[in-house]
């Protein structure tokens, strides 16, 4: 068990006055962050502008395409962010992200040769893997440079570069391809058509980031919150125990670890959610689709179903607190959302409206990320402005989030007029993405310094297997059979009174969670 010294709970009057000042260095390693996630979300976004061609060239379906964009990433990126957030929480979390960048830009770049579909699905699984090392190191790297005042704050600033980057994707990804097949109609070089050269450009910068991420300085865990983590010693060991945890069918050793009971559990679980998974394939006609997805649920089921045994104060603060819950499943409704708005927006543009792949990239590009920029950081620090008057402030802020994006969303796949349809997907990035810092940092708060990347990590299992994975699928199915992406993307509109409803359980129960933080640790047997 890990030890924590300085066992005073972490008031904000001890982690992060109003006037403490935050270190020029945290600023710039801040700086370096959100330039790593702006190429991330290049990387993990770019597929958007390049759809049409990618399902002209390999003769896909849109829901093949939205699985290409949703599943085949986000499933993996979320069950390896699992090992790799306890990673995240051991070790150096520097040399995590550095080492995860190299990987994720490798297979941006190796997506430029792909010739099928399962060849590009292939290597989106291999970007899922290795930008799942990002977030939890940086939310941990963060939590660490800022005070808890200033955390939604740093953090909204860091997630900004979501916007930037899925923005930026669209710009470059379009000049590229319109550019590239305009100078290669015939015999390219390479054989490679535009959307490949696409994949390849924006790949290989990442290999030079990766070097000057690997100089920034590791900070003292937990210092901000006057709860001190001292290194832990055998770092490697916690990251092999959650990957056999998590990874099918290994997950059979972890459940047998627990006893008969733990199998019987385990076994039955695999057997309720693959005859879910079975059905949906067979009413869809998609087994690519739901066995990822189931994949990825039972994966997430043995998980929890042993972390109780492993780690019983982690399980208690993540998975036996509701306010935490429904805090990220809330938030998972608005990322069901804006992921399958962001994604569905290009292809909308170039094949109902007509734009041309350039056009399109910059109108939705530019001022997307624009919009998703200032959202972000407004919504950051109306969150802590409102934290800093009641307990639940921050929630309000990812209602507004999903409710306010709502009609804009309405408006995008009903319009026929260019102009409407670019404001009001300016309007849907901007409401949208300022839910991210708040829900952010109430995840953060609600769990120990030590259990910050696992928390990150399990935060972003609703935005990917409940944002990622099905929101951009499903608008690409119900346009599939339907034979129209406006009601594909109308279908979307379900998330808010599901997300409303989980927000007012966090409303709820997040003032009562946060006040017995540590109690309920010390309950679970954490030594504090």
């Amino acid at each position: 068990m890990d030890q924590i010294k300085d066992a005073a709970p972490p008031s904000d009057s001890k982690a992060g006055s109003s006037t403490e000042k935050v270190p020029a260095y945290s600023w710039y390693a801040l700086g370096v962050l959100v330039v790593v996630y702006v190429l991330n979300f290049v990387d993990r976004n770019i597929i958007s502008i390049l759809a049409e061609d990618i399902k002209a060239d390999l003769g896909l379906r849109d829901d093949q395409i939205g699985f290409l964009y949703g599943t085949a990433f986000g499933v993996f990126y979320a069950l390896f962010g699992i090992p790799l957030g306890k990673l995240a929480d051991n070790w150096h979390r520097v040399r995590l992200m550095t080492a995860g960048l190299a990987i994720w830009s490798a297979f941006t770049a190796l997506s430029g040769f792909a010739k099928n579909f399962a060849m590009l699905s292939a290597a989106r699984i291999g970007v899922g893997i290795g930008e799942a090392t990002a977030s939890p190191s940086a939310y941990s790297l963060i939590s660490d440079w800022f005070p808890k005042k200033m955390r939604a704050t740093a953090l909204a600033i860091y997630s900004s570069g979501l916007y930037i980057g899925g923005g930026v994707s669209l710009l470059i990804g379009g000049a590229i391809v319109e550019n590239w097949n305009e100078s290669f109609p015939t015999d390219p070089p390479l054989g490679l058509a535009g959307w490949q050269a696409a994949f390849i450009i924006v790949g290989l910068p990442g290999l030079l980031l990766a070097l000057l991420v690997f100089t920034l300085r590791e900070p003292v865990r937990g210092q901000s919150d006057g709860i001190v983590t001292p290194p832990v010693k055998d770092p490697f060991r916690g990251f092999f125990q959650e990957l056999v945890a998590v990874i099918p069918p290994f997950t059979l050793i972890g459940a047998a670890r627990g006893g008969a009971r733990g199998i019987v559990i385990n076994l039955t679980g695999a057997l309720v959610i693959g005859g879910i998974a079975y059905l949906m394939a067979d009413l869809t006609g998609n087994a690519q689709q739901w066995g990822a997805v189931g994949i990825g649920y039972y994966a997430i089921f043995s998980w929890a179903s042993t972390l109780k045994r492993r780690d019983e104060p982690t399980f208690t603060l993540i998975w036996g607190t509701p306010a935490f819950l429904s805090t990220i499943l809330g938030y998972g409704m608005v990322a069901f959302m804006s992921y399958a708005a962001a994604f569905w927006a290009a292809p909308y543009a170039i094949r109902i409206l007509e734009e041309a792949p350039s056009t399109a990239g910059w109108w939705i590009g530019g001022p997307g990320a624009a919009a998703g920029f200032l959202g972000v950081i407004i919504g950051g620090r109306v969150a802590d402005w409102l934290r800093e008057r009641m307990p639940t402030g921050r929630l309000f802020v990812v209602a507004f989030g999903l409710t306010a994006a709502a009609p804009f969303l309405y408006i995008m796949f009903t319009t026929l007029d260019p102009t409407v349809f670019y404001i009001a997907a300016f309007m849907q990035s901007l409401f949208g993405s300022s839910a991210l810092g708040a829900a952010a940092a109430t995840s953060q708060d609600l769990v120990l310094p030590r259990m910050r990347g696992t928390a990150t990590a399990t935060f972003f299992l609703a935005t990917t297997l409940v944002g990622l994975a099905l929101g951009p699928y499903m608008a690409g199915q119900v346009s599939t059979m339907t034979g129209s992406l406006s009601t594909g993307g109308l279908s979307l509109l379900i998330a808010v009174p599901i997300g409303l409803l989980l927000l007012l359980v966090a409303y709820r129960t997040v003032p009562k969670a946060e006040q017995t933080l540590l109690e309920r640790a010390r309950g679970a047997g954490e030594a504090v």
